[in-house]
């Protein structure tokens, strides 16, 4: 069983020609539902409206085989992201969100733990979050992804903190460069990767967006190519990449922590077979609209037709 924290919300998304569609979205929600279509056993804690747009959100993690913790349901309304397309798909975003974990805290006992994004660093939610990976870390892999919102943070520096609190707790990071290139906009991003590794995790995965990824580790530095697609637009695609790579290691038996040590000797093949699932994974989200992130016979489908 796995267990993701976070938002859930609404993306209202403005295309370049104006048009607006309704999505489920949220960061967090993206990697449950990911791993739900991946057939993977995931329990989703949240905080959504007793509304319409809460209602869209239960059915989309019912549809995903995704399980909606006990408590989840307690928000006044339901969170919205707007997002507007430029004419090459990238995404801006404006918030409406208030994040607090009052209650619900899963009843699963999980082998993996994820959680990220506004989630992490947005009060007074984040608080119950990091307790909650604290509490989970003596019998979970710890996975985490910062999917920085700059538009949210009013105070950087204590974001920052939060955000190297968490990398130290965890054992898989996956960030972009273009968050690191926010946490500090005058270090290489293989630096910034390479420093956090060294606060504990077994892994940091990078993105670089059409230029494809790389992870550090142990081992070294492994180095991936983004997978060749027309995109549609951009969004979720980090959170794909992520599935993909939590669904990487899932099939090579790196999860809990009686895996820890592993996971921390893991060799270079092993970090590349990780990261190709995850480019995968995002190449085919970023293929089409919305955060629509594929099924395990998806795939499954096109890494064969790839090999």
């Amino acid at each position: 069983m796995s267990l993701v924290i976070g938002e859930a919300l609404i993306d209202i998304v403005t295309a370049s020609d104006g048009t607006t569609t309704e999505y489920v979205g949220g960061s967090p929600l993206n990697v449950a539902v990911g791993l739900g279509r991946l057939g993977r056993p995931v329990e989703f804690v949240t905080r959504i409206g007793d509304d319409t747009r809460g209602g869209a959100i239960v059915r989309h993690l019912e549809q995903s085989g995704v399980s909606l913790a006990p408590g989840s349901i307690t928000a006044q309304r339901t969170a919205t992201a707007h997002a507007t397309l430029d004419s090459a798909g990238s995404a801006t975003y404006e918030f409406d969100i208030e994040w607090d974990l009052p209650s619900p805290s899963g009843s699963s006992t999980p082998a993996l733990v994820h959680t990220g994004s506004i989630a992490a660093v947005m009060e007074p939610g984040c608080d119950v979050v990091a307790d909650m990976l604290h509490r989970r870390r003596s019998s979970a892999t710890i996975s985490y992804d910062p999917n920085v919102r700059p538009v949210l943070i009013t105070d950087k520096a204590r974001a920052r903190q939060r955000i190297e609190h968490l990398v130290s707790i965890s054992d898989i990071v996956k960030v972009s460069d273009e968050d690191l290139r926010w946490y500090d906009p005058e270090r290489d991003p293989v630096d910034i990767a390479r420093e956090w590794l060294s606060r504990g995790p077994a892994m940091v995965a990078v993105t670089k967006g059409a230029e494809g990824a790389f992870a550090v580790c142990a081992a070294g530095l492994v180095e991936v190519a983004a997978r060749n697609v027309e995109v549609v637009d951009t969004v979720g695609a980090g959170d794909a990449f992520m599935a993909g790579l939590l669904d990487g290691f899932w099939s090579h038996g790196f999860l809990g922590a009686e895996s820890r040590n592993a996971l921390h000797a893991i060799d270079p093949e092993e970090v590349r077979n990780v990261l190709d699932n995850a480019v995968l994974m995002s190449g085919l989200t970023v293929a089409r609209a919305g955060a629509d992130l594929p099924t395990r016979e998806t795939l499954d489908r096109a890494a064969g037709v790839r090999q």
